[in-house]
């Protein structure tokens, strides 16, 4: 009698696979670059992005109504001489020779954001330049470059600016005003990028690419300064400040802006000096700088925390 053989059959246990959105998010997050996390960052920061509208709106306002408003800057009204705001049509009123002091205004926060691109980008070239000459190649060439910068650090820079306009008065106008501020305010820039480089240069990164065979050109344009990008920015933010207020006192000091050219820091000079009989004129140009100043400032605090975010938790 033969025997039966039960055939014992294991069911087969489907594994439980846990639910894409998890995987994938977390996928997204890491598959982000350093620079879109950093936008995503900024653009999470309320009073980055406030201050950032109310500059966007200031220019656009600056640039754009001008070409719908009835006066133009340099346009006189011979029947409102040094009148108040809102009289005879003049929101912010006029000036002793009848100028409308918002046209004026606009014309000037025009050539005041001249200023400010022109110094950053001249003087972030200098700048960006010379750091990393200085830190990718070091030994003597980093002691040459930054012994030449300490020399001209210990000279004032407002001073040297003041000097060099008043040797060349025919020049001073918004793009040579740029242009004698940027000649003398890339060192902070050049001592940052020099102290990145200084650090990125040991990087496994760096070495593969000298493995490679890169050149030092290469290195320095695709692997260093992209690296070195957030502090360029941050550097680029602020220093649009500076140039505001720089070109505000060297204005107020009579070295600044001159002829039919204008400039927030010039009527800012002009308005000082009817500031008790006209107080207008003083006072609005004045808020113009400041609310431009504190929103660069913000601007450049909200790209610093998003490209550092550690700073703002230290904080």
């Amino acid at each position: 009698m033969a025997t039966g053989v039960q055939q014992v059959t294991t069911p087969q246990v489907t594994p439980q696979i846990p639910t894409s959105a998890p995987i994938e998010r977390e996928f997204t997050v890491k598959s982000r670059s350093q620079t879109q996390q950093a936008l995503r960052r900024f653009m999470h920061n309320k009073l980055a992005m406030a201050a950032l509208f109310v500059y966007v709106v200031l220019l656009l306002v600056s640039f754009i109504y001008p070409h719908f408003y009835r006066w133009t800057f340099d346009e006189q009204d011979a029947s409102s001489l040094s009148v108040g705001p809102g009289t005879n049509g003049h929101p912010f009123g006029t000036d002793e020779i009848g100028q409308d002091l918002l046209a004026r205004m606009m014309m000037g926060i025009q050539r005041s954001t001249y200023i400010s691109v022109i110094f950053v980008l001249v003087a972030g070239t200098i700048g960006v330049l010379i750091g990393a000459i200085s830190g990718y190649f070091g030994k003597w060439v980093d002691n040459v470059l930054m012994r030449f910068v300490d020399i001209i650090l210990t000279v004032p820079i407002l001073v040297a600016i003041i000097v060099v306009a008043a040797n060349f008065p025919g020049a001073r106008s918004p793009i040579g005003i740029a242009l004698f501020i940027a000649i003398l305010g890339w060192m902070d820039l050049a001592r940052i990028v020099r102290s990145s480089f200084l650090s990125l240069r040991e990087r496994e990164y760096v070495e593969a690419a000298h493995a490679l065979g890169a050149s030092d050109k290469r290195i320095i344009l695709k692997h260093l300064i992209p690296n070195s990008l957030g502090q360029i920015i941050v550097w680029g933010t602020l220093g649009a400040a500076t140039a505001v207020i720089t070109e505000a006192a060297l204005s107020y000091l009579g070295y600044g802006v001159q002829g039919s050219q204008t400039s927030l820091g010039a009527l800012v000079a002009i308005g000082a000096q009817a500031a008790e009989t006209r107080p207008w004129l003083f006072y609005f140009p004045g808020i113009a700088i400041l609310i431009i100043v504190l929103s660069i400032n913000l601007i450049g605090d909200g790209v610093r925390d998003a490209f550092d975010p550690s700073a703002n938790r230290n904080r």
